[in-house]
């Protein structure tokens, strides 16, 4: 029993932890494309 709720936790953690990678990888586009919009209104 405790170790299929062990078993259970880890693939949470792991299927959390995969859902920020997404997060923050889209985020950081999100950034870029903003600074790409400056750069041309500053030209």
């Amino acid at each position: 029993m405790k170790r299929n709720l062990r078993r259970i936790v880890l693939l949470g953690l792991l299927a959390c932890s995969l859902g920020a990678c997404n997060t923050v990888q889209g985020l950081g586009k999100d950034i870029q494309k903003g600074g790409q919009v400056i750069e041309k209104a500053a030209r």
